[in-house]
């Protein structure tokens, strides 16, 4: 790596926290404006934290719902970014390959959203279903 590749490297990097939690709160604001699934899964969300402080969720049961909801937007973020990146690479041009790489993507979200709504019903299932037995 010669000098002008370091410069360029240095360019690009971030310098410091600030910076990058910059960065980040830019990806967060994007990927908001830009899918409409990630405001879904964010309204989920919210339903969801309503649910259990209304439910009064154990400490245990709060971590099951929350790893589960970040994962479910971590994911929808990971697919978005995927999604960009063969259309950058492919030009937006019809593939074979970038359509089996996006369809995977997808069906990571697919697995990651069923396993949240499994956690979700069986957690808040078991909380309603008390309810209503007492």
């Amino acid at each position: 790596m010669d000098l002008k590749d370091k410069e360029q490297q240095r360019r690009w990097k971030n310098h410091n926290f600030c910076q990058s939690l910059r960065h980040a709160l830019t990806g967060l604001k994007t990927v908001w404006l830009d899918e409409r699934n990630f405001r879904f899964d964010t309204a989920a969300m919210m339903v969801a934290i309503l649910l259990g402080v209304c439910l009064k969720l154990s400490l245990y049961e709060w971590l099951w719902i929350c790893w589960s909801i970040i994962s479910v937007l971590a994911n929808e973020i990971w697919n978005t970014v995927i999604e960009n990146v063969v259309d950058l690479v492919t030009k937006f041009h019809s593939d074979p390959l970038a359509k089996k790489a996006k369809d995977m993507a997808s069906a990571a979200v697919l697995l990651n959203a069923i396993f949240a709504l499994l956690v979700g019903v069986t957690i808040f299932g078991i909380k309603i279903w008390q309810l209503f037995i007492r």
